[in-house]
């Protein structure tokens, strides 16, 4: 697949109301959400499959955040994030962009906080996590053509309708909150020696490094992009914050154009590897959980686990984290998936 053009940029102003830099989260910050999120929800489950280790050579651990109220872990960013604005903050309503699960989040808090809540979508963004967001209370608005045209326009209403703007990754609350569960990860299995994690805007990579590496400095923290969209890849390669001309990858969770300041000052300073995964090999990873596990998966959260099985010769006999990010597949992608590939 041809790489989409990539344009350096400088770093990106601070979206409105906010300031910058931003403070990178620290791993007392991840303790604090912990506080927080346990209060709210069930902790996700760790498996160690059988099927899987004989597969790629290594112990395998899946942690199960597709399990989640909403499918997808990013639902534990969005509740520290919201337990953390004032009452004042709350009442002005908020509003963010999201290609599906980070505007679940933020409709899910809100419902919870009694906040209202305002999410900008891609034209085509998925139905099925659309659809969750409208059940969970907030205002969908459709509006351009990817998720980076989706929030150029929701930072203009914020700046508008003075609303408080959430940036999907330069928001260290939302950082301290998905770590979370890497805090799990490392807790359960102490002596793990890599933890892989899909990368969209960054915020689940970061909160690794931050939790996970925080409490086991030698462990390895690899993250995953689609070769399709691979800004954050490049930028982190580069050391400069870049941007794509273009996304082009089905999983949706991860067609981001556009690098962030705050995370990629943590992926340049933590992050060990990244990997970039094919569309292919993210449809056959779907299928290889779904008959091993019984879980399914969308794009992006089957992610870590192409990239385990890539990578399966310098794994073998490791003790190795996955993180399935999320389950919010629509039947169409199944169908996609079973017509085109099989599993490993």
């Amino acid at each position: 697949m041809t790489i989409p053009a990539l344009n350096a940029r400088p770093a990106a102003p601070a979206p409105p109301g906010k300031t910058g830099p931003w403070t990178v989260p620290t791993l007392q910050d991840v303790y604090r959400a912990r506080r927080v999120v346990d209060a709210i929800l069930p902790r996700t489950p760790l498996l160690a499959p059988p099927a899987l280790r004989e597969r790629l050579g290594c112990e395998l651990f899946v942690k199960c955040e597709n399990l989640q109220p909403i499918g997808a872990f990013k639902v534990r960013g969005g509740l520290y994030l919201l337990s953390q604005l004032s009452p004042a903050e709350r009442a002005r309503g908020l509003v963010t962009a999201s290609t599906g699960n980070h505007g679940q989040s933020i409709a899910f808090a809100a419902r919870h906080f009694g906040a209202r809540a305002i999410v900008y979508v891609p034209e085509d963004a998925n139905p099925r996590k659309v659809a969750a967001m409208r059940r969970l209370g907030a205002e969908v608005v459709h509006q351009g053509a990817d998720f980076d045209a989706c929030r150029e326009a929701a930072e203009r209403r914020a700046e508008t309708d003075g609303l408080y703007y959430v940036h999907s990754a330069n928001e260290p609350h939302l950082i301290a909150g998905v770590a979370t569960y890497s805090l799990e990860i490392v807790e359960a299995v102490p002596d793990l020696d890599a933890l892989i994690v899909p990368i969209g805007a960054g915020s689940g990579v970061c909160g690794a490094c931050i939790a996970a590496k925080g409490i086991n400095p030698a462990l390895q923290v690899i993250g995953v992009q689609a070769e399709g969209a691979p800004v954050v890849y490049e930028s982190w390669r580069r050391h400069e914050l870049l941007e794509l001309e273009r996304a082009d990858t089905f999983a949706e969770g991860m067609a981001t154009r556009v690098a962030f300041a705050l995370p990629l000052q943590v992926i340049w300073e933590r992050v060990d590897e990244i990997r970039l995964v094919s569309d292919a090999e993210l449809r056959r990873a779907i299928l290889t959980l779904l008959e091993t596990t019984g879980l399914l998966a969308e794009g992006a959260g089957a992610a870590a686990l192409a990239a385990a099985y890539q990578m399966r010769g310098a794994l073998a006999g490791k003790r190795v984290g996955v993180v399935l990010s999320g389950g919010n597949l629509t039947l169409d992608g199944l169908a996609r998936a079973l017509a085109e590939e099989r599993p490993w």
